[in-house]
């Protein structure tokens, strides 16, 4: 539930606003708030239990393409590895329905990551399987979706906004 910083209540409301404004409706946005899958940047989560949720959500709202973190979570977050390692885990055991597929967001180094939109140009050269390059009104409401996470934007994440090539290009592998 994003209770890291016993914020969880605020990061919920946070994060139904800032799908809002990406057209995603409340009624499809799923916190899940359990004992043994902790808000912590340290923390792997149980691959099965989360894969559980997971599945469960992405049966119930008949979810046939799944964006996920890569191995390396982007940041190196544990939870968000663990995100990956649930669906690497229902893709090998062929547990997702019919038709769904997951496309894996490539963590790049430092480097690239901050180097904006000049990183186009890499992106390009590089296989990739999808490769997304916002436009500038879709980079700024992706800016207005992350400013709904006030408290979450501590100084780096400002930085982040202004320099990061996730804000605007984004190159994803099929599972």
């Amino acid at each position: 539930s994003g209770n890291y910083y016993n914020q969880g209540e605020t990061r919920k409301k946070e994060l139904e606003q800032s799908c809002f404004l990406l057209g995603v409706p409340a009624s499809n946005v799923t916190v899940i708030d359990h004992r043994d899958l902790p808000d912590n940047p340290a923390v792997e989560w149980d691959t099965e239990l989360l894969a559980t949720f997971v599945l469960k959500h992405i049966e119930a709202n008949n979810i046939n393409l799944v964006v996920t973190f890569d191995a390396g979570g982007v940041s190196g977050h544990a939870n968000h590895i663990s995100l990956y390692t649930a669906l690497r885990y229902l893709h090998s055991e062929q547990k997702l329905p019919e038709g769904c597929r997951v496309l894996v967001l490539e963590s790049v180094n430092l480097f690239r990551k901050y180097i904006s939109v000049l990183d186009v140009l890499v992106s390009c050269l590089l296989p990739t399987d999808a490769l997304f390059v916002l436009t500038e009104e879709e980079t700024e409401q992706a800016r207005r979706a992350m400013q709904c996470h006030r408290s979450q934007l501590l100084w780096f994440r400002h930085i982040y906004m202004l320099f990061s090539r996730y804000m605007m290009i984004n190159s994803l592998r099929l599972l």
